[in-house]
């Protein structure tokens, strides 16, 4: 696989307006009951740093958090956040998942959400951030499945964009179905079977404020985001087939029983520590 992807949504209002709703009850449930004060950890795709922040107050006192994205831009929009916040110890930098600028065993906790899915290479952004976690620390990751996305009522077109969505993602080299394939890049990425704790909660949108919102975004995703662009621009879609899967998504948010469902796939991996060196032997 290759180790550089397109980020398939890009940072578009729309994308920012759902990364913003994030929290760490909402979305590292998983991962919070590990988490203690003086704890060290890594939030790679740190995005507009809602779940960073929340990450910084649960290892608060005494613990730090280093928040890296791979967009300058929003990196100056998580720092804002996080102030806004009041909260202190938390760095931001500019950081590839892939290579990591950190030595060795750097933290206790390495943490990616909803990252996996769009790098190049999964399997080695998991050998990275288990290098920079030190042994007894975690590394957890929680992405979304596309493929197991369940909604209702079925209308016409969100099936289109469904399909759409995945051919134009693997186009640029990233994997949609990423949930259930988490465990699998862990043991590649050398974690054992009895290292790696698997799990999967979801996101759910039932109420009318929920739909509404859920709908809206995605309809202004699918024509006004850099997905639009990227789907235009490889052939995968015109502007008014991506109109008429807008329009879908706004006859589905105005259905009175709307409801959607996110299943997100989560693995929790600990770093051994390495076996004592055996007591030397005198010589016979």
């Amino acid at each position: 696989m290759r180790e550089t992807a397109v980020y398939t949504h890009g940072h578009h209002e729309s994308v920012l307006r759902s990364h913003r709703w994030r929290t760490a009850a909402n979305s590292a449930a998983y991962l919070s009951g590990a988490l203690r004060p003086g704890l060290s950890v890594l939030d790679v795709g740190c995005g507009p740093g809602t779940i960073t922040a929340d990450l910084a107050e649960l290892v608060a006192p005494g613990g730090r958090v280093t928040a890296v994205d791979a967009s300058r831009d929003v990196l100056g929009q998580a720092r804002e956040y996080v102030a806004g916040r009041g909260l202190s110890g938390v760095e931001f930098a500019v950081a590839d998942v892939h290579a990591l600028d950190f030595p060795d065993g750097s933290f206790d906790v390495v943490h990616a959400h909803q990252v996996l899915q769009h790098v190049g290479d999964p399997v080695q952004a998991l050998r990275e951030m288990r290098r920079v976690c030190r042994p007894g620390g975690i590394v957890a990751a929680r992405d979304a499945d596309y493929a197991a996305m369940a909604w209702y009522p079925r209308v016409p077109g969100l099936e289109e964009w469904l399909g759409l969505y995945r051919r134009v993602a693997r186009a640029n080299g990233g994997e949609p179905d990423a949930g259930r394939r988490l465990r699998a890049w862990a043991r590649a990425a050398g974690f054992t079977a009895a290292e790696v704790t698997s799990s999967a909660t979801a996101w759910c949108y039932a109420t009318e404020a929920e739909t509404a919102w859920w709908s809206r975004l995605w309809a202004d995703r699918t024509t006004a985001s850099a997905y639009a662009d990227i789907a235009v621009r490889g052939g995968h879609a015109t502007p008014g087939e991506l109109a008429a899967v807008a329009a879908a998504w706004h006859t589905w948010g105005a259905a009175p029983d709307a409801w959607f469902s996110v299943l997100n796939g989560e693995i929790l991996c600990r770093v051994q520590r390495p076996e004592p060196e055996p007591p030397a032997r005198d010589a016979p």
